[in-house]
């Protein structure tokens, strides 16, 4: 099978060699690009875990403490497995979105011991920092990067779509979607997505789509990675 793979460059190099090695063909079109913000170290004295939304977060905070004592708490088995390659020794995954990870905090932590770091994206919604702030913790949300988003389709992935010469498109966020359908949109290639299959990490990933047309959009049953994997 042929693939549109919309994530940002490194996380797309990663899922592009998985599904080579399955038997299948790539080609990139990261549709945001990750932008880390410097700064000073970032101190986590007092902080009793890291909340970790997305990989990236992960590697933004990774760059900002040498420390990697603290627990970290993944949203998903990416993010977990970003914490261990950056040297994070203590790591525990809630296997959802936003809201698992709010409801797995609030099992593994406790209000009294000690404040929580949000590891964020100038985008990320504040959902997270609000639920365990009504289960009584103090929570920084500590904005560390942002992802920009590309104003056209890349050269490659444009002629690749306009040419039928793809199968499918995986779609990992409905922020990443939403940019794919205002770049085909804009670009005159609607038409060509109605002989494609669409892969979906989350129903509001597929809703984001609107109102493109594909020959098949299939949603995965997990936020994660693996799950949307399985649609193949």
């Amino acid at each position: 099978m042929r693939i549109l793979v919309t994530r940002p460059q490194e996380d797309a190099a990663e899922i592009s060699r998985t599904l080579e090695a399955m038997g299948h063909s790539v080609i990139a079109a990261p549709l945001l690009r990750i932008e880390f913000y410097d700064g000073p170290e970032i101190s986590l004295d007092g902080v009793q875990a890291i909340l970790a939304t997305s990989a990236n977060g992960v590697r933004a905070i990774a760059r900002r403490t040498p420390r990697r004592d603290v627990p970290l708490f993944a949203v998903g088995p990416q993010t977990e497995a970003e914490a261990r390659t950056a040297g994070f020794v203590c790591i525990r995954n809630a296997n959802g979105d936003g809201a698992a990870l709010a409801r797995a905090t609030a099992q593994w932590s406790k209000p009294e011991g000690g404040a929580l770091l949000h590891a964020a994206g100038a985008e990320a919604p504040k959902l997270l920092v609000a639920a365990l702030e009504k289960s009584g913790f103090t929570v920084h949300r500590e904005i560390l990067y942002e992802a920009q988003a590309a104003k056209c389709l890349p050269g490659a992935a444009a002629e690749a779509l306009k040419n039928g010469a793809l199968d499918a498109v995986m779609h990992f966020s409905s922020r990443s979607a939403k940019i794919f359908a205002d770049c085909v949109t804009r670009e005159g290639l609607a038409a060509s997505c109605e002989a494609l299959l669409a892969f979906c990490i989350s129903e509001a990933t597929r809703q984001s789509l609107s109102p493109l047309h594909f020959r098949e959009i299939r949603v995965a049953r997990a936020l994660n990675q693996q799950a949307l994997l399985e649609l193949l």
